[in-house]
């Protein structure tokens, strides 16, 4: 059986140690390119194809994760989400 851990604790432990975490990637044709966000960090980008929309996401996500101190980090993911 694994652990289960909170979201503040995992951002707090992965300030240490390297830790994988699936986020979700909206990606939309804008004109003559495209927008990306992450929902859950309410992070966004562009680029000229999808795949490039989607590589400077990752970018400014790793960028914020990599910067941001842990109570930004712990504010933005405390998102409760609701189907509609």
């Amino acid at each position: 059986m694994g652990a289960v851990f909170n979201t503040a604790e995992l951002f707090r432990y992965n300030r240490t140690m390297a830790m994988r975490r699936s986020l979700t990637a909206v990606i939309e044709r804008e004109g003559d390119g495209y927008f990306a966000i992450c929902p859950e960090f309410d992070i966004a980008s562009q680029g000229r194809s999808v795949e490039e929309a989607r590589s400077n996401l990752t970018e400014a996500l790793t960028l914020f994760l990599e910067t941001a101190d842990a109570s930004e980090v712990d504010r933005r993911s405390d998102h409760t989400f609701t189907r509609v």
